[in-house]
């Protein structure tokens, strides 16, 4: 199964939603680490539910308006324990596309260089303060069996991420206000030839 399943499966395994509160999830809770689009989700959810993982009851909002609320088997709560237990290998890194263009700022003037990784650094600035913002919202750590701690531990991990890329930025910005002799070299010499 794909890893969109298990996040699913997760989800549910909390407690039980409707479609759109598991889109609403993947908006926050778990957008700092994976994303799923709305058109996504609702065909995963309809192979949970034929695989016999999920299940769902049709409730009626108001006089016409249906949803479907969706909640976890326990063949499906086997199948997501499963995957939690297992042993997986660091995935290659992800395209970046901003590494990228960092890697061939050689052809950029100074000032462009500089400009490309200023505007990159107040972009992850104002990530880290938003990511500090929801962490003022836990009064305490919370008890270590709860989904929140959890949550708790990711947003440690985001803020620990955003935090040193902040640290790289400036490390570089400053390299390169300093014209340092490593950004003369041409591409030839990067390459050890």
């Amino acid at each position: 199964m794909g890893t969109l399943r298990y996040a699913i499966l997760g989800l549910l395994n909390r407690k039980a939603m409707t479609g759109y509160d598991l889109s609403k999830e993947f908006q926050t809770s778990l957008a700092e680490f994976w994303h799923a689009k709305h058109s996504q989700i609702y065909p995963e959810l309809k192979a949970l539910a034929e695989d016999g993982l999920i299940t769902f009851q049709t409730e009626i909002t108001g006089t016409v308006l249906e949803k479907k609320v969706y909640s976890i088997t326990q063949a499906g709560k086997a199948e997501f324990l499963q995957w939690e237990r297992s042993k997986s290998k660091i995935k290659q890194l992800p395209k970046d596309e901003f590494k990228l263009r960092l890697f061939f700022s050689d052809s950029l003037p100074k000032e462009a260089q500089i400009q490309l990784l200023t505007n990159h650094l107040e972009q992850h600035q104002e990530r880290l303060e938003q990511l500090h913002n929801d962490l003022s919202k836990f009064d305490a750590i919370p008890p270590t069996q709860a989904a929140a701690f959890s949550d708790y531990l990711v947003l440690l991990g985001a803020i620990s991420r955003e935090q040193s890329m902040c640290d790289w930025l400036k490390t570089c910005i400053a390299l390169c206000e300093k014209n340092s002799p490593f950004t003369s070299l041409d591409r030839s010499s990067k390459n050890g030839q």
